[in-house]
């Protein structure tokens, strides 16, 4: 997501060591205590408490979701989280919280509804990936899957959105054995997912903007966009290839490229789109990593510009690769919006357009890995923050 230091040691994702690291956290759980006694030692957690432990996220995450849908919780009067009392339930903190970002999250779906989009239905699942106790705290990894229904989705409209995110989860037990949630941290670089309401930590500047790293003009997001059709054929590029690629690799990574999200260089985002760009026709131009007038990628080696939000943005206008659009309601298939969430000029998240109906370009990205999520849904979700449009 973030546009990493050209200083940086570039380093490739250790897959298969993350989920070894996983398969061990989670493989010590012993038998649980007597809930209903005082506990002098330190808890253990048991099979029946992990599952619990995961119910109640599960519920978490369902409740911010349902507060999206047209008409909110269908046949619920009262939030699933409101279901957990006893053994594990939710900290009077993390309710105060939880009933907050479900208010936030009530209010983007009314500003949605006004752009003329709402959601008919939405699912939510968690699975859950570790669990690590020490002392009396329980550190609990989990991923969300959601998928959420466009209404009235027809002709070339994405008939859902969805995304997956990671989460950790930090339940403490008290005297008398019972957990408490007190905490919920997104793991994903990027957390961009559209049922989270805090905003996205922003990356600062790594370079001095001189002449030579020409800086975007930002785009407005008034809608509707004025006119600005695309020539699919000028370019010679392909970008029903791009946004084919990008909606079969959205949650799957393509192996034949590293994984940057969640190693600490600032995600994924970039990297993903310019693989996208590259199996529609972008061409590599070799040179040195740090050099930002060169663009290339494979699974060994990627220049700065290939995985670097703000070296990307250099290179493309550099190269007169790209054009800026005025209105990111302009984008379409194969376009690229960036965004700079607290607006300090160093760009901080990179999305693909992957289609577009009736006016509303889609967009597809990684960290939290989302497809076909509306630009009306990014810009009412991030309404303060600057945005930049790419014609590729």
């Amino acid at each position: 997501m973030k546009s990493r230091k050209l200083s940086r040691t570039r380093r490739r994702a250790t897959i298969l060591g993350a989920a070894a690291a996983s398969v061990v956290a989670g493989a010590a759980l012993l038998p649980n205590w007597n809930a209903g006694a005082a506990v002098v030692d330190d808890p253990t957690v048991d099979a029946r408490t992990k599952a619990t432990f995961q119910r109640l996220a599960d519920a978490v995450f369902t409740d911010r979701t349902d507060a999206l849908v047209e008409g909110g919780r269908t046949g619920r009067e009262k939030p699933l989280t409101d279901r957990f009392s006893g053994d594990v339930r939710l900290s009077g903190g993390v309710a105060r919280k939880e009933d907050a970002s479900v208010a936030a999250l009530r209010q983007r779906r009314e500003k949605l509804s006004e752009l003329g989009e709402t959601y008919s239905k939405a699912s939510t699942s968690v699975t859950l990936d570790a669990t690590r106790v020490t002392g009396r705290t329980a550190k609990v990894a989990v991923t969300e899957t959601t998928t959420l229904t466009y209404a009235g989705a027809s002709g070339g409209e994405p008939r859902t959105t969805g995304f997956q995110a990671h989460h950790e989860l930090t339940f403490s037990a008290d005297r008398r054995g019972d957990w408490r949630l007190t905490g919920i941290r997104a793991t994903d670089e990027g957390d961009l997912a559209v049922n989270q309401t805090s905003r996205p930590a922003a990356a600062p500047m790594t370079a001095k903007v001189t002449s030579t790293t020409p800086s975007a003009p930002r785009a407005s997001t008034s809608f509707p966009g004025p006119a600005s059709p695309k020539n699919f054929t000028a370019s010679g590029l392909d970008y029903k290839a791009m946004a084919a690629y990008a909606k079969q690799y959205w949650s799957n990574y393509n192996p034949d490229y590293p994984n940057y999200n969640g190693q600490g260089a600032g995600g994924d985002c970039t990297n993903f789109v310019s693989q996208a760009l590259k199996a529609g026709g972008w061409k590599h131009v070799p040179g040195y990593v740090t050099d930002y007038t060169k663009w290339f990628g494979n699974a060994d080696i990627q220049s700065h510009s290939f995985v670097g939000v703000n070296e990307w943005s250099w290179f493309a206008q550099n190269s007169k690769r790209t054009t800026s659009l005025a209105n990111v309601y302009q984008l379409d298939v194969g376009d690229v919006l960036q965004v700079d969430f607290d607006r300090d000029g160093s760009k901080d998240h990179t999305m693909i357009v992957t289609s577009r109906s009736n006016g509303v370009p889609y967009v597809t990205y990684h960290s939290n890995n989302t497809y076909s999520r509306s630009v009306a849904s990014i810009v009412a979700s991030y309404p303060n923050a600057w945005y930049y449009a790419y014609r590729t």
